[in-house]
């Protein structure tokens, strides 16, 4: 009897690639100014939206949570999908991009401390091997090594904290999943909270330009929703319930490279002898985490 393959890494690094699309729909919204905490209500009002509505369609019981685990929820909103995304764009604002991406790819080992903590996952040498390889190929393809570009005590705070705000969507998913919650569910509510504190963030009048102006960008947000939320987070969690914690966020990590390698191919942004050697890298971690 064959055995079953298991497809957990391959769905994890799906949503990464997924993940690495985003950019081309940000900058999008910036032409018609709305700025980036208004796409991240955006992203999470929709997001909510349709996976709400599915989960209403397929299975109305599955919208019934216990009010015991409604904390589960916030903290995937709050503590991490509204909280990840301020600290991470404020960390732009302070520093290059590319050191503001370093010290958010820094999650992988916040998630493995954590996932060892709590859920009493081994911190083995094959992970710290993995953590360093992936951590260190971000850093070559970034290219922040010898830019010369000063960083401030500030945006680094920023940038760790944006690091442990997007560790901390695995460690609550984690939760969810343990206690039977499907995917759809836990991205439908984890995104309502977003939306709800994300709102307080928000330039309403801005958005709601630019819906008047282009109605076309209506159809848009819902792409960007599909392919930025609604696909790689259902992935991200199908993949979390055969791979741990840690290597997961290791294998997530391929997001910078898939940016990267869209950038060449629809912008011939040819990378640097690092940068390549940056991407073998990652991959080497991948492989090592599957």
């Amino acid at each position: 009897m064959k055995k079953k393959i298991d497809l957990s890494p391959l769905w994890i690094a799906i949503a990464g690639v997924l993940w690495g699309f985003m950019g081309l729909f940000i900058r999008r919204f910036s032409e018609y100014g709305v700025e980036s905490m208004s796409v991240v209500f955006l992203r999470s009002l929709f997001t909510a939206a349709a996976a709400l509505m599915f989960c209403f369609v397929t299975d109305r019981k599955s919208l019934r949570i216990k009010l015991k685990d409604i904390w589960i929820f916030i903290g995937t909103g709050l503590g991490s999908i509204v909280f990840f995304n301020y600290c991470y764009f404020t960390a732009i604002n302070m520093m290059s991009l590319s050191a503001a991406a370093i010290l958010l790819y820094t999650s992988p080992i916040f998630v493995t401390v954590l996932s060892a903590v709590i859920f009493k996952e081994k911190i083995t040498p094959k992970k710290i091997i993995a953590v360093v390889l992936s951590v260190g190929g971000l850093v070559l393809v970034t290219g922040i090594i010898g830019s010369g570009t000063p960083v401030s005590g500030l945006g680094i705070a920023f940038g760790i904290m944006s690091a442990i705000g997007y560790a901390l969507y695995s460690i609550f998913t984690r939760f969810a999943i343990n206690r039977g919650y499907s995917s759809f569910v836990c991205i439908g509510y984890s995104f309502l909270f977003a939306a709800v504190f994300s709102a307080f963030f928000a330039d309403m009048n801005a958005i709601g330009d630019m819906l008047s102006s282009s109605p076309s960008m209506v159809g848009f947000t819902v792409i960007f929703t599909i392919v930025s939320s609604i696909a790689p987070y259902f992935l991200y969690n199908l993949g979390l319930k055969g791979t741990e914690n840690g290597k997961a966020a290791v294998i997530a990590s391929v997001e910078p490279v898939a940016a990267t390698v869209l950038g060449i191919l629809l912008y011939n942004e040819i990378p640097t002898p690092s940068a390549a050697i940056g991407i073998i890298l990652v991959f080497a971690a991948m492989i090592l985490s599957i």
